[in-house]
Order: C-alpha cells, then sequence, then structure tokens
C-alpha cells in the first residue's frame, strides 16, 4: 500500500473516531454542565492540570519513539512496557501524597480525597502508553479509534450517572478513570504485551535520544500551555477558571474536529520517508494548506457567533464564557496548523528541532500569560495566549523551512494567502448580516448555513476548490 493510500486509511479510521468521539463529549459536556456549577467544574479544572503534567512524565517521551524505531523487537516492547508500568505505579503513589500541597497552594481541602482518585486514573494512562503507541506503530487506526469510543462512552454514562446521583465533581472524575481503565484493558488485550519483574535496559538506551527530546518538549510545553489554568485558578477563582477553561476547551474543538483527525497519521506513515525531506515538506504544506483554508474562515464564524455556541452548549449559568472564547476564536486556525508540526520533526526524527521550538514557545507564552495575569482580567490573559500562538507559529515554521527543510518561510506564507482571502469574505458577511432574533438554536442554524454558503464562495473565488480535489484525488 503506497503513502497515499495508507494517508487516506489512516485518515478515514481517524475521522471515524474524533468525530464520533467529539459528539460523544459534547453531549456528555451538554448534560452535565446544566447539572453541576462552574465551582465544581473549576474544581476538577485546577487538579486535572496536574493530572496532565503526571501523565507527561509516565510517557517520558515513550509513546512517539516506540513508533518511530521500526526495529523494536517484541521482547525489546514488553522491557519497554515494564519499565513504563514501574515508573507508571511509582508516579501514583506520588500523586496520592500530592494533594496536600494542592490543598495548601489553592486553600481548599478538597484536592487531597481528589488526588488519591486520581491517582488510579493517572496509573492507567501511564501503562496505557506502550500497547496504544503498538498499534499506532502497526497502523492499526481503526482498533485504536473504536476503542476510543467506547472508552468515552462507557465515561460518559458513568459520569452522568453519578452526577445525577449527587457524586457532585467526584462524577468527572470516576468518569475519567473509567474511561483511562478501558483504554488499557481493551489495548493490552489487543496487543498482548507482558510485563516482565526484571526487564532489559538496553532497548531503554535505543530510544533514549529520540524520547530525551520528546519528552524534554512534553515537558516545556505543558507549563507553557497550562500555566493560565494555575494561575487564573491561584489568583482569581474556581469559577474564573472554569470560565475560561470551558471556553478554552471549546477552542480546540475545531482541532479534535479537523486537526486532530490527520495529525495522528502523519508520524506513523511519514517516518517510513524519514530521509525523504523533500516528500515530507510537500506533504506539510499542503497540509498547511488545507488547515488554513478550514480554519481561517472558521475563526471568523467562531468569533463572531461566540454568545450562541456557548450558551446553546453549556446553558445560560457559562456566560462567562463567551467573552473568552470570542478572543480565543481568534487563534483557532493558529492552533489548528501548529498541531501537525509535531509530527512533521518527529517523522524527520529531528526531535531536536522539536525541543528548540518547545523552548522558545515556552519563552513567549510563559511571559505572556504573566502579563495577562498581572492586568487582572481572565480575558487579557486569553488576549496574551493568542498573541503567543501567533508569534510561536512564526518561529516554529522558521524552524521547519529553514532548518529542517533548508528551504525559503516564503512558501508558508503562499499557503496561506488564498485562505486568508476566504476568511476576509467572511468577516464582510457577518459584519454587514443583521442579528437574528431566534433562540440560539436556530441562529446558530441560520448563521452555520451563511457561513457554508459563502464558504462554498470562497473556495470557488480563490480556486481553492482545486486544492481539496487533489487531496480527495490523494495526489
Amino acid at each position: 500500500m503506497g503513502m497515499a493510500d495508507e494517508f487516506k486509511k489512516g485518515v478515514f479510521f481517524s475521522a471515524v473516531g474524533k468525530y464520533s468521539n467529539v459528539v460523544i463529549q459534547l453531549l456528555v459536556t451538554a448534560i452535565l454542565s446544566r447539572i453541576l456549577t462552574p465551582q465544581e467544574y473549576g474544581i476538577v479544572a485546577v487538579v486535572n492540570v496536574f493530572l496532565i503534567f503526571f501523565q507527561m512524565l509516565a510517557d517520558f517521551g515513550i509513546g512517539p519513539a516506540v513508533i518511530q524505531n521500526k526495529t523494536l523487537s517484541k521482547k525489546d516492547i514488553n522491557s519497554i512496557f515494564s519499565f513504563s508500568l514501574y515508573l507508571a505505579l511509582f508516579l501514583a503513589i506520588v500523586f496520592v501524597f500530592l494533594g496536600g500541597p494542592i490543598s495548601s497552594f489553592y486553600h481548599n481541602e478538597v484536592y487531597k480525597p481528589i488526588s488519591a482518585v486520581l491517582a488510579i486514573c493517572l496509573f492507567f494512562y501511564g501503562i496505557v502508553v506502550v500497547p496504544q503507541s503498538l498499534l499506532l506503530r502497526e497502523k492499526r487506526f481503526g482498533t485504536v479509534n473504536l476503542v476510543t469510543i467506547l472508552a468515552n462512552i462507557a465515561s460518559g454514562i458513568v459520569s452522568i450517572i453519578l452526577a445525577f446521583a449527587g457524586f457532585s465533581y467526584y462524577s468527572l472524575i470516576i468518569g475519567n478513570t473509567v474511561k483511562a481503565a478501558v483504554l488499557f484493558l481493551i489495548f493490552y488485550l489487543k496487543t498482548q504485551v507482558r510485563a516482565e519483574f526484571k526487564f532489559d535496559t538496553e532497548p531503554l538506551k535505543r530510544i533514549f535520544s529520540f524520547s530525551k527530546n520528546q519528552f524534554l518538549f512534553n515537558f516545556i510545553n505543558y507549563f507553557s500551555r497550562n500555566l493560565d489554568s494555575i494561575l487564573i485558578g491561584r489568583y482569581f477563582s474556581a469559577s474564573a477558571l472554569a470560565y475560561y477553561d470551558k471556553a478554552y476547551q471549546v477552542s480546540l474543538y475545531p482541532n479534535q474536529i479537523l486537526t486532530n483527525v490527520i495529525s495522528p497519521v502523519i508520524q506513523p506513515i511519514m517516518s517510513d520517508y524519514e530521509t525523504n525531506l523533500d516528500k515530507i515538506k510537500t506533504v506539510y504544506l499542503k497540509i498547511t494548506a488545507v488547515l488554513a483554508t478550514l480554519g481561517m474562515p472558521l475563526s471568523v464564524f467562531l468569533f463572531f457567533h461566540a454568545n450562541e455556541i456557548i450558551l446553546f452548549l453549556f446553558g445560560d449559568q457559562w456566560g462567562g464564557s463567551v467573552v473568552v472564547f470570542q478572543i480565543l476564536a481568534l487563534s483557532v486556525w493558529v492552533q489548528m496548523i501548529s498541531s501537525s508540526t509535531g509530527a512533521i520533526f518527529q517523522s524527520a526524527n529531528r526531535t531536536d528541532l522539536l525541543l528548540l521550538s518547545g523552548i522558545l514557545s515556552a519563552v513567549v507564552t510563559v511571559t505572556a500569560i504573566f502579563v495577562g495575569i498581572f492586568a487582572g482580567e481572565m480575558e487579557y490573559v486569553a488576549a496574551m495566549v493568542v498573541i503567543a500562538f501567533a508569534i510561536n507559529f512564526v518561529q516554529t515554521n522558521y524552524l521547519l523551512m529553514y532548518r529542517l527543510f533548508k528551504a525559503n518561510f516564503t512558501e508558508v506564507i503562499k499557503a496561506l494567502v488564498k485562505p486568508f482571502l476566504m476568511g476576509v469574505i467572511q468577516v464582510v458577511i457577518f459584519m454587514i448580516m443583521p442579528e437574528m432574533p431566534f433562540t440560539n438554536l436556530i441562529n446558530l442554524i441560520i448563521y452555520g448555513l451563511v457561513f457554508v454558503v459563502f464558504f462554498g464562495v470562497g473556495l470557488l473565488v480563490t480556486g481553492q476548490m482545486n486544492l481539496f480535489r487533489q487531496v480527495i484525488a490523494k495526489k
């Protein structure tokens, strides 16, 4: 099977999985947001920041390294899995005792019992890394996505039942734990990896140079991506964090629906072309053009209709998220394109450049977040984060084009010109279009139809329709 066919197959299964999971998450969130309060969501948002950090420690860059290294034998995989099991167990124990410091930092004793429950969740997320990466390495995209759908359904059902039963924020925490457990159990059975009491360290040494850079990138990227939530929860309030977090999560939905369909497929397939940089560059520029064509007009739509989107999805009690979401919507197209760059660095086996990009991004983002926090409003934080995304987009693509591909940055700019014109068309239409006096749902349907019509007009006017024809034709 050729690269184009593998991409088509991978993207198809990834699309089925991502779209199904987004629908499931939206339905579950829409129900839970009308049962639980912003305060309860804020408590979970605080502890989730630390959970994500420990999940990153548990991964240790092993996942992408397993996918990239095609020489690892079954025995090697078992040794790496054994290491990940011991590491996950150690981190889970540490996480139990982390509840005390978290409670002191946020002046709320509730985080002590929450940390004990989430330690179980962390353990399962830690030991699922190797089985899941092995399935991706074997390009079994259908299996990975089907299992993820089942895990999300199980998690959603448990969370909703517990929320109705009065379990408050524990309904979210236990639901997440159920998801991690289901993912591990099925992936484990599908791959039949085995843990060993004593394991060989040689396979770990072989993947260390790759996983080291990947881990350091993830470590740095964590703080640049989560510092805003940590500081908002500490210096503003749990409710403010809930509003901010809800807006931020919705701003990521386009990534989940569009970009994350492509990104998981890039490294498993493009790693076969590690030494063919021209091939990787061609693929990246085409991906950039496609994502920008979708993302720029979509950013405009989300900006103009943030109020209807937030209130329809979560209810009137989440009005505090509207302005933050409107600001973050401006960065949607940037996030969509940037989310694919990591897989490109990995495919070329240049995690050193990925690490450098992560360091530069962290400096920019952390500086921006502190400026926003000192300004005293979560809306200022959101605005500074958007500025940071834009700066980091430029520096990351500079590293890709000049350092990796030895090419000219203008190639990226050329890929963005026509999508920009499509965005301008949407701006003009929604600026002159009057406000609709109907319900949020009816208004969204009307605005959505207008968006689709003029998106099609933009494709025809700019000639971007040919780009999509080429993609469909697998050229």
